[in-house]
């Protein structure tokens, strides 16, 4: 083999079948050279509109379902725990830091909403001083990164849970809203019929040592994307309804009483679990192919006699 020669067994498995499934699809397809350059100009315009704010290559690994389909293999989840969705094209690392009851949105055209979440662990213990990046759309459907005269951040804040999990923030409803079409993976969802929505959600990311990230959302129940969301991350157990918040939350929470509320309880995974869990999928996965396996760095490659 041509790259037999290569010294770490990860790589050398992971291009040999890259590889081998590539030839596979052109010879399957019968993939003419016009394809094949039509391709190539594809992947060429989505690397020259990557910019420091937009990363199509991003979207487009998510309305083919790669990225959720990563996420699943690579931050398995047990049972009772909060599953993970994509990460999409527009987290920033430039979010300011907002103590809990801080606001994350100043679009005034947007119907308030107060959230109260907590996060624990697996076992029902709250977790204190996770960090949380949350990040969400304007009314009008979209990101601060998505304006040119963008004067700083907006509609995202990173928190931190307190001692007792909790974490809690005044935003707005989240409204549905196109991914980026005016790229080329807007013409190429065009190409296939299909329309560029996804459901109203709210982005969430955790991180706290000893915990596998997690990268999830909570979405709407009841939109009108919510079955067919243009990039898969729609999950039933992150479909929330929103609630109302009445005189004593008000009183609390300082917010106007009948204002929407969203709330939903995390759980994270610890390193040990998913680890765990992530080494048995994959070795049973490997099994099922009926390929002789161990592991290397935790991730499958070939066992070599």
């Amino acid at each position: 083999m041509i790259n037999s020669r290569c010294p770490d067994p990860r790589l050398k498995y992971v291009m040999e079948r890259l590889v081998s499934h590539v030839h596979d699809f052109a010879r399957e397809t019968r993939l003419s050279t016009s394809e094949w350059m039509a391709a190539i100009r594809f992947l060429t315009s989505v690397g020259q509109i990557c910019s420091d704010v937009r990363q199509e290559f991003i979207l487009l690994s998510d309305v083919v379902g790669l990225s959720l389909l990563v996420d699943s293999i690579d931050h398995p989840k047990p049972s009772h725990s909060t599953e993970g969705t994509v990460l999409g094209p527009f987290h920033t690392h430039d979010a300011e830091h907002s103590p809990n009851g801080g606001t994350i949105s100043h679009d005034p055209d947007g119907s308030p909403c107060l959230v109260l979440c907590t996060v624990k662990d697996t076992a029902g213990a709250p977790i204190a001083g996770a960090k949380i990046d949350i990040w969400e759309t304007d009314s009008k459907g979209f990101y601060d990164v998505q304006y040119a005269d963008r004067p700083g951040p907006d509609g995202r804040a990173v928190m931190e849970s307190d001692g007792e999990g909790l974490f809690w923030f005044k935003a707005i409803v989240p409204v549905p809203y196109p991914i980026p079409h005016d790229g080329p993976v807007g013409k190429l969802l065009k190409l296939l019929k299909r329309h560029p929505y996804r459901p109203s959600h709210m982005h969430f990311m955790f991180d706290k040592p000893g915990y596998d990230r997690l990268i999830t959302a909570l979405y709407l129940r009841g939109d009108p994307y919510e079955t067919s969301d243009a990039v898969f991350g729609v999950k039933e157990s992150l479909l929330v309804d929103l609630g109302t918040v009445n005189a004593e939350q008000a009183a609390k929470y300082g917010v106007k009483e009948g204002s929407k509320l969203m709330t939903y309880d995390f759980v994270l995974v610890s390193d040990k679990e998913a680890t765990q869990l992530r080494e048995k999928e994959a070795m049973a996965a490997m099994e099922k192919l009926g390929r002789r396996m161990k592991l290397y760095k935790g991730l499958p490659v070939p066992e070599v006699d």
